[in-house]
């Protein structure tokens, strides 16, 4: 089973890359309608199904070694 996480910083954090990303979306000519946030994406494979307790290991990983929760968000994916 493949896992995607998607990590990108709060709400409540500045994000200075998105903002250089975003001006420089503006300078082409597209102006975003919101807020560009950048982050990263993380995908590896685990054996098993999706059941409560793959999940809860996912969390652990997500929240230990994959993102910093005091300033980033994550979600991931199964497929």
């Amino acid at each position: 089973m493949k896992v995607t996480v998607f990590v990108t910083p709060k709400k409540t954090v500045l994000d200075p890359q998105g903002a250089a990303v975003g001006h420089a979306m503006e300078h082409l000519g597209l102006n975003p309608s919101s807020d560009v946030r950048v982050g990263k994406t993380i995908e590896f494979d685990v054996d098993g199904t999706d059941t409560p307790e793959l999940r809860e290991q996912i969390d652990k990983i997500c929240d230990g070694l994959l993102s910093n929760p005091v300033i980033e968000d994550y979600r991931y994916e199964l497929a």
